[in-house]
């Protein structure tokens, strides 16, 4: 069963995880863009470590390279639609919530310009 990988845009065009993984070192990347493979081929069956449930209908991508640390906040959207919202570089133990409210936001808004 494959998924379908759906990146978030905003209104005015930009991607925020697109933006993020180009930021990213150039071996970081690579891991994330492994793991959003897998996380593309396994979709719901995918658990932790590689996934975590955050709260309501988000959860994370967690990616580990070497001693980096990230994670992309995403959720599942009609049917086989996995939306990536929202990535950032983890330097604490605790999520900080600010990364949290951000991606609800793009949740918030991804549903509500792309209801049917």
């Amino acid at each position: 069963m494959t998924w379908n990988i759906v990146f978030y845009e905003k209104e005015d065009g930009s991607i925020p995880v697109q933006e993020f993984l180009e930021a990213l070192p150039t071996k970081h990347r690579a891991k994330a863009i492994r793991d959003i493979d897998i996380l593309e081929k396994y979709g719901t069956a995918l658990t932790e470590p590689h996934v975590k449930h955050i709260r309501g209908k988000l959860w994370e991508l967690r990616i580990k390279s070497a001693s980096d640390i990230s994670r992309i906040f995403y959720f599942i959207f009609v049917g086989k639609d996995i939306v990536l919202l929202h990535g950032f570089v983890k330097k604490a133990q605790r999520t900080p919530s600010r990364e949290i409210d951000t991606a609800n936001s793009f949740l918030e808004d991804h549903v509500r310009r792309n209801q049917q």
